[in-house]
C-alpha cells in the first residue's frame, strides 16, 4: 500500500488544480505509471469537459504509448461507469487494456457508487481501492456531503471580539478582523458555491458579498428576507452576480435576481436546503448575523465553522456571538492579532 501513496499524492496535487472550475463535479487527478516512471498525468480541468483519466491517457508521449497496456493507472476517485457529459472513464481504461487500477476512494454519487469498480473487475482488471482514502474524501467533502445528505456543505463564519461579541447595538458597524484576515475571508468566498446572509446583516452592513479582494468565481448570493423588507437600492440587488432572495411573498425571476417563495407553515432552513439541493448548489458560506448563524447551529445544519477572534479587542456590550455545540477544533492559527479556529461538526 505504501508503494502506491506517492502516486496517489500526485493525483491529489493534480486534482486541486481544478478547484474553481469543475464544480458541481468532484476534483479528480490521475497518473499513469510504468515500472516506477510516470508516463502520463492529468486532472479534471473544466466542468463538462474531459475527466482526469482521459487527460492522463492523452498526455502519454507517442514513444510511450506502447507502455499503456503494461502500466498502472492511479485515480483519486472511482472511475465513472455512466454516460454524463462525457463517456464512462471505466470503459476507456478497459479499451486501453490497462491491467491495474489504484483508486483513492469510492464515489458515493448514485450514478457511480461502485459501478465503475465492478465494471473494471468484470473486465479482468486488478483494482485496489482505498489508498490515501481519508485525504481523497477530504478533498471532495463538499461533493460527498451534498450527495449523501441531499443538502449543501455548510460553512459558518463569523468574527468576534476577545469577549465574544460580533457586533454593537448601535447603527455603527463594529470592525473586528484585520485587513489580511479580510482577504482570507474573500478567498473562502471564492471556494464556495454560495454565500448566505439574513435581513438584519444586509440592512445594517449593506454588503456586496463578492470576493473582490481575491480572484476566482463569484459565489451565488443567498438572502433571507421573509417579508421583503430590504430596500432594493442595497448592493445585493445590483444584479451583478446571481442572487436568490428567500421570502414568503412572491415567486419571481429577473436577470441574476430570483425571488424564491417559501411556505409559512414549514421551517425556513429545510426549505432553503431543499431548494439549494435541487439547484445543485453544493456549498454555502453562512455570513449572517448571530440569529441566522445560531439557527443553522440549532438545526444541526453545519459541517464546518471558521471563527475569527480579535484577541486585542474587547467591547463593553453588544451582540453576543453564536454558541457552537457538537463541535471539535480541527486547527487554530494566528493572523496578526486575529486567531482563526476551524471547527468541525461532530455527530
Amino acid at each position: 500500500m505504501n508503494l502506491h501513496q506517492p502516486y496517489m499524492r500526485r493525483c491529489l496535487q493534480l486534482a486541486q488544480l481544478g478547484r474553481w472550475a469543475v464544480a458541481p463535479n468532484p476534483m479528480v487527478g490521475s497518473v499513469l505509471v510504468h515500472e516506477g516512471r510516470i508516463i502520463g498525468e492529468g486532472y479534471h480541468q473544466q466542468y463538462g469537459q474531459a475527466h482526469a483519466e482521459v487527460n492522463c491517457i492523452n498526455s502519454v508521449a507517442e514513444n510511450d504509448k506502447h507502455l499503456i497496456p503494461l502500466s498502472t493507472i492511479y485515480v483519486s476517485l472511482e472511475p465513472c461507469a455512466h454516460f454524463g457529459k462525457t463517456p464512462p472513464c471505466a470503459d476507456l481504461i478497459i479499451k486501453h487494456q490497462i491491467p491495474k487500477v489504484v483508486v483513492g476512494c469510492r464515489d458515493s454519487f448514485e450514478a457511480v457508487d461502485g459501478k465503475g469498480i465492478e465494471r473494471l473487475k468484470a473486465a479482468g482488471i486488478d483494482v485496489l481501492v482505498g489508498v490515501l482514502e481519508a485525504e481523497c474524501k477530504e478533498l471532495n467533502k463538499r461533493f460527498f456531503t451534498f450527495h449523501a445528505r441531499k443538502r449543501p456543505f455548510i460553512v459558518l463564519k463569523w468574527a468576534e471580539t476577545a469577549n465574544h461579541f460580533i457586533g454593537s447595538h448601535s447603527t455603527k458597524r463594529l470592525l473586528i478582523s484585520n485587513d489580511i484576515t479580510n482577504r482570507l475571508v474573500h478567498k473562502w468566498r471564492s471556494e464556495e458555491a454560495a454565500i448566505l446572509v439574513g435581513t438584519n446583516t444586509t440592512l445594517q452592513d449593506n454588503p456586496s458579498l463578492s470576493n473582490r479582494l481575491w480572484s476566482g468565481k463569484q459565489p451565488i448570493r443567498l438572502v433571507i428576507d421573509m417579508e421583503l423588507a430590504l430596500p432594493t437600492s442595497l448592493q445585493l440587488f445590483d444584479q451583478q452576480q446571481p442572487t436568490i432572495v428567500f421570502n414568503y411573498l412572491k415567486q419571481e425571476e429577473k436577470e441574476n435576481l430570483i425571488y424564491y417563495q417559501l411556505k409559512r407553515e414549514t421551517a425556513i432552513l429545510p426549505q432553503i436546503m431543499n431548494m439549494c439541493y435541487k439547484k445543485n448548489i453544493q456549498s454555502i458560506l453562512v455570513e449572517g448575523g448571530s440569529k441566522t448563524l445560531q439557527s443553522f447551529i440549532d438545526y444541526h445544519l453545519w459541517d464546518e465553522a471558521r471563527v475569527i477572534t480579535n484577541t486585542q479587542l474587547s467591547v463593553a456590550d453588544g451582540v453576543h456571538a453564536p454558541i457552537l455545540f457538537n463541535a471539535a477544533i480541527e486547527k487554530s492559527f494566528m493572523v496578526d492579532n486575529d486567531r482563526i479556529q476551524v471547527v468541525n461538526y461532530q455527530l
